[in-house]
């Protein structure tokens, strides 16, 4: 079954997360063979983005789903994460 998302057709569960929940899943998982200063900086924007999203999360409940999500990316859990996203 495919699955598409405002014209996109999303191929995995990254792009789902991408294209339907407006979530960079890079951003707060992290992507392979990114370097420590790499990662520094990567942290620092998500730790920035989730705040906002936290704060827009109090007076909308999809965006509170989105923030929990990308609390969960964050945390190291992108699998179980996906797999969620995934159903």
């Amino acid at each position: 079954m495919k699955a598409f998302v405002t014209g996109h057709e999303a191929v995995s569960a990254h792009d789902f997360a991408e294209l339907s929940l407006g979530l960079d899943v890079e951003l707060f998982a992290g992507s392979p063979g990114e370097s420590r200063p790499e990662r520094r900086v990567r942290l620092a924007v998500a730790r920035e983005a989730l705040a906002e999203l936290l704060e827009a999360a109090e007076s909308d409940e999809l965006t509170a789903d989105v923030a929990a999500l990308a609390k969960s990316l964050l945390r190291g859990r992108s699998a179980r994460c996906m797999r969620a996203v995934a159903r």
